[in-house]
């Protein structure tokens, strides 16, 4: 044990110098012992470049991930072993701001300074420190908290392929549940679009709820290492805020298939060989280290959401199948919905919820639940029939049904608060038990004479237009 410590000791502040920039990746020779992996190296002029250690190929040399731009970086290069990981401020200081993984503000405002920091990696909180909540979480969103409902505490992902809707979909929920929930949100964008990180930061403004939420941002443009390590970050803010300050987090990840991606770049540099499809062979192992930190404690809430980019639509894609074990509920979004402009473009039929059982939701809401989805399965197994022969073939009762169904789809979807400014229609934010009292109504055959369009784009059916009512009366 004292031979351990001796070792650490040396090796803290010992400086290494690089002998070989490979991408972003460097090897840095040490005289002494080699930092062990994880530890964060920073340069000894300016600028400063910070590096992780990520493997130690021999007993002189660590392997390292550069996390900054290479300008500046050159062979011979001095390096400080700082003895630790890197860290991230936390607590109140960072509410309300835009930082990077370095945990410095890029909102063009004054730096954080004399705020706790922690380190971004940790151990996921022990079996028995956690805690089970078993309670609907309340999106607003109707399609969401009637089909796929979600868990407080627990983990969603939002699946879909490019263009589908994923991001519109996280900044709605942003929107409806900071005004809603008891709590903080916590915005982790990885690898995404830097117009997205500024449109958001503006959004979260103008609507007053920026000053209850962080955001951190790892760029599409930034280097995989960075890509790979601003999830742990964000997880490190949050951890601070339900340990302790004893707060409930909604943390909102935006996407975690970049997580998947920036893995596999690593891996690659690192010169790992690759498996299936080309991922990296650790691609299990990296998921877990990230998701097992999202959990509920008697200190508070930690709730996820994540977008998941699905490549080429192919739901059996390994980076899609690893995050579906991971998650307790999940949303699938769906091309097709989308070309035929039902929005949010849900698929009802392939979304899943471990809530939705009749021990964890009401019984009305389970009852209503099965009806739609039945009712939706049917239409979608007569859509061949009615593409050869026509509805006028269809028995009344499957012609009742398509109705039913159409009138259902239409219903589900839902004007948006930050997409006003495009449809020019206003917002809604519909609570379950408008959702489940329309439903009912609809499935009841109570609007059997009202035109399908009718329903589109409306809140509850108390927004049906006055003509149409007054016509199927």
């Amino acid at each position: 044990m004292s031979d351990a410590k001796t070792d650490k000791e040396t090796a803290s502040g010992a400086i290494g110098h690089i002998v070989s920039i490979e991408g972003s990746i460097a090897d840095i020779a040490f005289p002494g012992s080699v930092p062990v992996e994880g530890t964060q190296l920073v340069s000894t002029s300016e600028p400063q470049i910070v590096i992780e250690v990520a493997s130690q190929p021999s007993d002189r040399v660590a392997r390292g991930l550069v996390m900054n731009p290479l300008d500046g970086m050159y062979l011979g290069m001095a390096m400080r072993d700082t003895g630790g990981p890197m860290e991230v401020p936390v607590g109140e200081a960072v509410l309300g701001r835009m930082l990077n993984l370095f945990g410095e503000t890029i909102d063009d405002e004054e730096p954080i300074s004399g705020s706790p920091r922690r380190p971004i990696h940790t151990a996921p909180v022990p079996l028995s420190d956690r805690r089970i909540e078993g309670e609907i979480f309340e999106s607003g969103i109707k399609a969401i908290d009637l089909l796929s409902p979600l868990e407080r505490g627990g983990k969603a992902g939002l699946f879909g392929g490019a263009g589908v809707g994923k991001t519109v979909l996280i900044t709605e929920m942003i929107h409806n549940m900071v005004a809603e929930y008891d709590g903080l949100s916590l915005f982790c964008g990885i690898g995404e679009r830097c117009r997205e990180a500024e449109e958001l930061y503006r959004e979260m403004g103008e609507a007053g709820v920026r000053d209850q939420t962080v955001m951190i941002f790892g760029q599409m443009n930034e280097s995989p290492g960075v890509r790979f390590r601003v999830g742990h970050a964000a997880l490190t803010m949050a951890e601070y805020f339900r340990d302790e300050m004893n707060r409930n987090v909604l943390v909102l990840m935006d996407n975690i298939f970049r997580f998947v991606q920036a893995g596999s770049e690593v891996s690659g540099l690192l010169g790992r060989i690759p498996s299936r499809v080309g991922y990296q062979p650790s691609l299990g192992t990296d998921l877990a280290k990230l998701e097992e930190r999202i959990c509920s404690t008697d200190h508070g809430t930690l709730t996820s959401i994540q977008a998941v980019y699905v490549p080429a639509d192919d739901f059996t894609d390994p980076a899609a199948t690893h995050i579906f074990s991971h998650l307790s509920a999940s949303i699938v979004l769906s091309r097709k919905k989308a070309s035929e402009g039902l929005y949010p473009a849900i698929d009802p039929l392939r979304s899943y919820s471990k809530m939705l059982t009749p021990a964890s939701v009401s019984e009305r809401h389970y009852r209503v639940a099965r009806a739609v989805r039945s009712t939706l399965a049917e239409y979608e197994n007569l859509k061949d029939m009615i593409a050869m022969l026509g509805l006028e073939e269809l028995s009344e009762g499957d012609r009742a049904t398509v109705q039913r169904a159409r009138r259902l789809e239409r219903f589900l979807t839902q004007p948006f608060f930050t997409t006003e400014q495009f449809t020019g229609k206003a917002g809604r934010l519909v609570p379950l038990e408008d959702t489940l009292t329309s439903c009912e109504r609809i499935l009841g055959d109570e609007f059997s004479g009202r035109s399908e369009g009718d329903f589109y784009m409306i809140g509850t059916v108390e927004d049906l237009p006055e003509k149409g009512k007054k016509d199927a009366a």
